[in-house]
């Protein structure tokens, strides 16, 4: 990425405070302009919500406008829908990290699972995931999660499974993080109620804890960002300089690290 001088980064990421707005937007039109590792998919418009239905057209509009400035894109959901984003996706020439639902209705755990594993079959899936917070909301057991992700791995021998959770999940739960092929983290400084000026470090905390607990094992940070309205969390403010300025200094880190990031997400829903 070519908007980088290191000298404007500090241990607090870049400072913007000496910047115009114009300035300012000019260096997050050059990360896009980049492309981002990958972002999650917002597949939901107004008045839509987790149970519509998708329709093919609204999910390539939108896949049309994020597909320019992403290199990957990922899914939550192999249902209602859900499933035709992969497939649109990879029309686009986008990758896909492909995630199976998984909550406390059996049922639609079947479905969410036959429906992964059909996506993967049809070559439309680069990385599976199996579950996602599902340890965090106590929907599932560890032995129950262990099962669905050792079906999906059985059943896809070629390609990398993983599950979607808190980074520091991987750390409480080692059995769930040696059955993964890769460690897909989420890192929110924010929900930690870190001050923006501290959340660059914090986020690599998370990273590296995360990338200790798989023993070294790849950690793709599947979820990251900064609100630019709501509610403040402690020392953590939402605003629109510190959503932009949380975004470039983690777009920058990984872009020198090489680490892997879908930030969140695609559109305001």
């Amino acid at each position: 990425m070519s908007y980088r001088p290191r000298s404007q980064w500090s241990i607090k990421g870049i400072d913007l405070s000496n910047k115009t707005t114009e300035q300012a937007s000019a260096l997050f039109a050059q990360v896009l302009e980049g492309r981002l590792h990958g972002l999650c998919y917002s597949a939901y418009e107004e008045g839509q919500q987790p149970g519509s239905i998708l329709t093919e057209e609204q999910i390539r509009r939108r896949m049309a406008i994020i597909a320019p400035y992403t290199k990957w894109v990922r899914t939550f959901s192999c249902i209602e829908g859900n499933e035709l984003i992969a497939k649109v996706a990879h029309e686009f020439g986008l990758k896909t990290l492909v995630g199976a639902w998984l909550g406390d209705d059996k049922a639609l755990i079947e479905e969410e699972i036959a429906g992964l594993i059909k996506l993967a079959e049809q070559g439309y899936v680069d990385i599976a995931a199996v579950g996602n917070e599902v340890l965090y909301r106590n929907d599932l057991s560890e032995e129950e999660l262990l099962g669905y992700i050792h079906r999906v791995k059985e059943a896809l021998p070629n390609i990398p499974v993983g599950y979607v959770d808190a980074y520091y999940e991987f750390s409480v739960h080692p059995r769930i993080t040696e059955a993964c092929d890769v460690t897909p983290a989420k890192c929110y400084p924010h929900w930690e109620r870190c001050h923006i000026d501290y959340s660059l470090v914090h986020a690599k905390q998370m990273y590296y804890q995360a990338l200790a607990a798989g023993k070294g094992k790849k950690v793709i940070i599947t979820e990251t960002g900064w609100p630019s309205q709501g509610t403040g969390l402690g020392d953590a403010q939402p605003s629109h300089e510190n959503a932009l300025r949380y975004f470039l200094n983690i777009q920058q880190w990984a872009a020198q690290e090489d680490i892997e990031v879908f930030y969140f997400s695609s559109f305001d829903e």
